[in-house]
């Protein structure tokens, strides 16, 4: 943390490293905004200097001192100090190496995440994900959308009991919500019309790939007396516009920590529909049954990239065969829903679906998912007392995050990963 009062400077951080050339002694000090130069000359304040030499990595400490322009300091100017205090000494040697240029494996990372975020590329991605999750909120809300907590601890499982987390609940078995789903629904139910949620869901997928984690942060919003699924189409479109902009003007140091210049996406998206996909993916040698495999992401965000020169695009019209029971249909062709799936990159980041409102429909398709109306008679109940038509749609904020900066594993752009491997720190 710096504070400047005239040429007058406060300094509190970390020292990275320390620099004895005999007579003046450097300390490079770091905060989360970045680094900044204490020059301690010897000859000027002796007490002072001492005191410095017996500074280790990564102790904290603080600083009060004049501000000199120096073009050879990191940031154009150094501190001399008038005050040195030490705050917290650090015990060594510390157990991770936080040179910028020195790199550690993604684990290590992990097990010292306490360490690791004083990183500047670590602590650049967790402040553009501050940026994201603030905008989606400011942005939802500017657009009528109310802010709902749900229940974690479910009763029943969102997805038909699979790829859940049970939980022991007092003399009863509950489970870990995979999804709000049910709740924002039950929201169109109370006449809220427009909600959202950010919160974890928790999914019990053995994963050991770069895009899936056990628990992950979901972005959700519900909609009610929409004309299609396009209407939840154009406000993520709407979304990942402001997300952008937002990040673009508030992140441009982290983002060029990265690499990374965001350009506002156009919109609208393109969309292609699965039939579309499956027989651009013939071209690539590649056959399709009922849904798209990731390296089929893939291929197809190059083919949107090259065609169309956009980053996103829907993937729509997905087969019946993998949708959910409380998907809508479309009408003429039972065998396709209103579901669609919004791509950056190569990867999915968002599922979204136009919801079956009608109750004797909805029980229909219960039925004939081979599942139990009466394990799901709460939700069913919702219908009966009419529902107006809606939708809405489930976003990884982590995805987002790793996609924006060209991440390799979505355990990058997550501040504590759960994995089928991991449950610590």
């Amino acid at each position: 943390m710096i504070t400047q009062k005239e040429n007058k400077i406060t300094l509190h951080g970390w020292v990275e490293n320390v620099r004895n050339l005999g007579s003046l002694i450097f300390l490079n000090v770091r905060d989360i905004n970045g680094t900044y130069q204490v020059t301690l000359s010897k000859e000027r304040d002796k007490e002072l200097f001492d005191l410095a030499r017996e500074i280790r990595n990564e102790s904290v400490i603080e600083v009060y001192g004049e501000r000199k322009e120096n073009p050879k300091a990191v940031n154009g100017y150094e501190i001399v100090p008038e005050v040195l205090n030490m705050l917290a000494e650090a015990e060594q040697p510390v157990p991770l190496n936080l040179n910028k240029n020195v790199e550690s494996s993604l684990d290590k990372d992990l097990n010292y995440r306490f360490l690791s975020l004083r990183k500047e590329k670590n602590a650049a991605i967790f402040k553009i994900q501050s940026t994201v999750s603030n905008s989606i909120v400011r942005f939802l809300e500017n657009s009528g959308f109310y802010q709902i907590h749900s229940s974690k601890i479910v009763s029943q499982a969102t997805e038909g009991g699979a790829n859940v987390f049970p939980v022991v609940y007092f003399d009863r078995t509950a489970y870990l919500a995979q999804s709000p789903q049910f709740y924002k629904q039950m929201m169109m139910a109370g006449g809220f019309e427009k909600v959202f949620e950010i919160g974890p869901v928790f999914r019990a997928e053995p994963h050991h790939d770069s895009r899936h984690l056990c628990e992950y942060t979901s972005i959700d919003i519900e909609m009610s007396f929409i004309k299609s699924y396009e209407d939840v189409m154009e406000t993520m479109e709407n979304m990942m516009t402001a997300i952008f902009g937002d990040a673009e003007k508030t992140n441009q140091r982290d983002l060029k920590t990265f690499g990374v210049k965001l350009e506002t996406p156009k919109i609208p998206f393109p969309r292609i529909t699965m039939k579309e996909a499956a027989e651009i993916l013939k071209g690539y040698g590649k056959t399709v049954i009922d849904d798209v495999d990731p390296e089929g992401e893939r291929v197809l965000g190059k083919y949107v990239k090259e065609k169309y020169g956009s980053d996103f695009f829907f993937l729509t019209e997905f087969p019946w065969s993998v949708a959910q029971f409380y998907h809508m249909r479309k009408p003429g062709d039972k065998e396709v829903t209103f579901r669609a799936d919004l791509i950056y990159k190569g990867l999915e980041i968002t599922t979204l679906a136009q919801r079956e409102h009608r109750y004797k429909v909805l029980m229909e398709q219960t039925k004939e998912k081979g599942l139990d109306p009466e394990r799901f008679g709460f939700y069913l109940d919702f219908f009966r007392y009419g529902v107006p038509p809606h939708g809405g749609s489930g976003t990884g904020l982590e995805r987002i995050v790793k996609q924006m900066l060209n991440l390799e594993n979505v355990a990058e752009a997550t501040l504590l990963p759960r994995t089928p491997d991991r449950v610590t720190p």
